[in-house]
């Protein structure tokens, strides 16, 4: 028997986060590699009009915006493998259908279906039945970092496939790509025991309003929905802008995603580390989206030339690589105890909301005002986000910890009130049907031997 206690991941647990993680990554490469080639080999597709090919390119978001909290909640009913096979099962036809379109609307109904193979939930919430408390946050970093690495794999890999195999072999390797991780999931992620119920992972009906009327969340969700918009937007915009600006051959676009995204990568890494350790995640967030706001204005009245758009595209991915990485960051510091699991499918409902929002408003941009217009479209955007992210407050610097609960700690009714009285602790909440505890703690400020002497653990099974 491994020890609940242990400092380290578990053989079982890290096989799970490993295998799961590899689950993500495959979809969303399957997912982005379509990114940076849709708008330049899509206009090769009968019926294709930029309106359409920025369809087609958003597409999956509204199916997957629409089903992804409903699938997590399924997958608490059901069981979450089911619903991971069905929901990879119906990623791959979707795959297959656009794989053998020969018209754009074969396309958008081929990523249609891809977005309502909506697992995320399902797949977080395994991850949860599968590690401890205190491994948990390791678990789902991990899953954070293959969904980055995917997206800058996608963006070098799917130019040099389609380069090789045409827009329908890069369909095709989707396909096969979500049929691996089925053959992950029941070969390499361990068995749970069953569905946990635990409000970090998942959505909690009982968190849904409160998580709805909170100012500084709806603040990061609209963040999150502008963030996918212009980057959708702009990939309506960018590849054709290397072609007619640039002059560089469609088959050539891999290596400028290539250096945008490995400078990118490392130029974010300062910034993150100075958020985090001089608490000043709202002045950073605040300037990468004003970097974003200049990115647009810059491609729209200086990127007429090769070396201008490389430069944009570096400046661009290091603002959205910061951005993507500051964000669900911040949903956790916010979000009230007990509340992140709800606050996180809200935000990546926003996320796939504006995905769909993003590809659809690019397109249209494009067919009336060409690539001038969806550049100002994209800065009207960022202005738009400025505004709202000057409003928000600086975030808690606090962690979250969920404890179980003796039953001695359970029927104690002040036990609320004497844990918000203890120095660090910023937030309480008991939640009586899992026996738990969820709290929020400045661990700078926290007086530990005050939490411990109030919350007697519940004996290990």
């Amino acid at each position: 028997m491994h020890d609940p206690h242990s400092e380290r991941m578990s053989p079982v647990e890290l096989k799970a986060a490993g295998g799961l993680s590899l689950v993500f990554a495959f979809r969303m490469l399957g997912m982005f590699m379509v990114l940076p080639v849709l708008a330049t080999y899509g206009q090769d597709l009968a019926g294709s009009t930029p309106a359409l090919i920025g369809l087609a390119i958003g597409a999956y978001g509204l199916t997957q915006a629409v089903l992804q909290i409903p699938f997590g909640m399924l997958s608490d009913r059901i069981g979450r493998r089911p619903v991971i096979y069905v929901g990879l099962l119906i990623f791959a036809a979707g795959a297959v259908l656009a794989a053998n379109a020969d018209s754009i609307w074969g396309v958008i109904a081929g990523r249609v279906l891809q977005g309502a193979g909506a697992i995320s939930a399902a797949v977080m919430a395994l991850m949860s039945d599968l590690t401890r408390e205190q491994h948990r946050t390791k678990a789902m970093a991990m899953i954070g970092m293959s969904i980055g690495l995917s997206f800058a794999v996608a963006m070098v890999v799917g130019p040099l496939l389609t380069r090789a195999f045409g827009l329908s072999g890069l369909f095709w390797a989707t396909a096969a790509m979500a049929l691996l991780g089925i053959l992950i999931i029941a070969g390499l992620v361990p068995r749970s025991a069953g569905p946990l119920q635990h409000r970090e992972s998942g959505v909690a009906r009982q968190a849904l309003r409160a998580t709805l009327r909170h100012g500084d969340l709806l603040r990061l969700d609209a963040g999150i929905f502008v963030l996918h918009a212009i980057l959708m937007a702009s990939f309506v915009a960018l590849p054709i802008s290397l072609v007619e600006q640039g002059g560089l051959p469609r088959e050539e676009h891999w290596w400028v995603y290539l250096v945008a995204m490995l400078v990118g990568f490392f130029g974010m890494l300062p910034f993150i580390i100075y958020a985090e350790k001089k608490r000043q995640m709202k002045r950073v967030l605040t300037g990468a989206v004003l970097v974003l706001l200049f990115c647009e204005l810059y491609f729209w009245q200086v990127g007429h030339s090769l070396m201008a758009l490389v430069i944009g595209a570096i400046l661009f991915f290091t603002a959205f690589n910061l951005l993507e990485a500051s964000l669900p960051s911040l949903i956790s510091k916010v979000s009230p105890a007990g509340g992140k699991g709800t606050a996180m499918g809200v935000y990546s409902t926003s996320q796939f909301l504006g995905a769909a929002l993003g590809g659809i408003l690019g397109g249209w941009l494009m067919q009336v005002g060409g690539l001038d217009g969806v550049f100002i479209g994209c800065a009207l955007l960022c202005a738009l986000w400025a505004i709202i992210a000057v409003t928000m407050r600086e975030p808690p610097y606090v962690t979250s910890l969920r404890l179980p609960l003796s039953p001695t700690a359970m029927a104690d009714a002040g036990l609320t009130e004497r844990l918000l009285a203890v120095p660090g602790v910023a937030d309480a909440v008991v939640v009586a049907e899992e026996a738990a505890l969820y709290i929020k703690v400045d661990t700078e400020q926290l007086d530990r031997t005050s939490l411990e002497r109030l919350v007697e653990p519940a004996p290990a099974c």
